[in-house]
């Protein structure tokens, strides 16, 4: 009797004691995940830059209040919403995110959350771009919170202590860190992120950056800041270990890039990414489901948004 009891205590726990699990939607909305890809699909066939940016709306989402899609809310004549700050203000990908809600939505209403979009969206793009194949664990739900105010991501030229702090607050290893920073290697940055860089911004030339790439930055930047420059100057759209081949040759962009390679705790990690591709790809595939555990939402918690730019009524 008391064997039977225990059991059906745990049969009545709360849903929000569950957790991420593969295949969450296997018997809800069994066609979730190729609804997702065959959306991301057709992007990429048009957009190789969605990769970046759905990368940059993952990460950016998951390290304010955790994978809850806050991030996707708009904001309105009386409240305030993370897409209002200045970090977030060029973040892309909104809209790809709408048309697998979309999609999603007509065949399973109510069923998919749009964190677990954004996830799955992201681990597509990444395969998409030549990167690492990997499963992500679903089950989110979807925040019922976005505030400006909660929003604090490190700037390009934030030392890299205060950038292990920042991670360390979320879980994250330092390794880890150096590994999700790979994902420059399809990302870009627009002038004003590095113009302090510049010889044409200095007395003195920048010692950590390659001069012929110095030059070419300034002659980019010279027509507009709101010009834009690849972070991996050589395989700019594909997904693989060149941006830490890079930054050895001191031809890191932003600031953060670049002290990856010099500063003693991460430089190790750098050399060896840079060495060996395949152990970066599996590096990253694991840092990358890490991170989509951050804060998130499980169970009975938060909402399942039918629209992912307002919450639900």
């Amino acid at each position: 009797m008391k064997l039977i009891s225990i059991i059906l205590f745990f049969f009545l726990l709360p849903l929000a004691f569950a957790d991420l699990q593969l295949g969450f939607y296997a018997s809800s909305c069994r066609k979730a995940e190729s609804i997702v890809q065959q959306v991301v699909q057709k992007r990429f066939s048009r957009d190789k830059t969605i990769t970046a940016a759905l990368l940059r709306l993952h990460f950016h989402d998951c390290f304010v209040r955790g994978c809850d899609a806050s991030l996707l809310i708009d904001p309105t004549k009386n409240t305030t919403s993370e897409k209002q700050t200045g970090a977030n203000a060029s973040v892309r990908g909104f809209d790809l995110i709408d048309d697998v809600k979309e999609a999603i939505e007509a065949t399973c209403p109510s069923t998919v959350s749009c964190a677990d979009i954004i996830a799955l969206a992201t681990r597509d793009a990444v395969a998409l771009s030549g990167g690492p194949k990997y499963n992500v664990p679903t089950g989110r739900r979807d925040g019922l919170v976005s505030n400006r105010n909660d929003v604090d991501l490190p700037g390009p030229g934030i030392a890299i202590p205060d950038l292990k702090k920042f991670f360390a607050a979320k879980g994250i290893t330092v390794e880890e860190m150096v590994t999700l920073l790979g994902a420059h290697t399809v990302g870009v940055a627009h002038c004003g992120f590095f113009l302090s860089r510049l010889s044409s911004n200095r007395e003195k030339p920048d010692p950590t950056m390659d001069p012929a790439l110095d030059t070419k930055l300034v002659n980019l930047c010279k027509s507009s800041n709101t010009a834009a420059a690849f972070l991996d100057q050589n395989t700019s759209f594909v997904f693989d270990n060149e941006f830490y081949k890079q930054i050895l040759l001191k031809r890191g962009v932003m600031q953060i890039d670049q002290q990856l390679a010099l500063d003693k705790s991460t430089s190790t990690f750098v050399s060896n990414f840079a060495s060996n591709g395949d152990k970066f790809g599996k590096s990253f595939a694991n840092a990358m489901i890490k991170m989509g555990k951050v804060g998130v939402l499980v169970g009975n918690q938060g909402e399942i948004r039918k629209n992912c730019r307002v919450f639900n009524k």
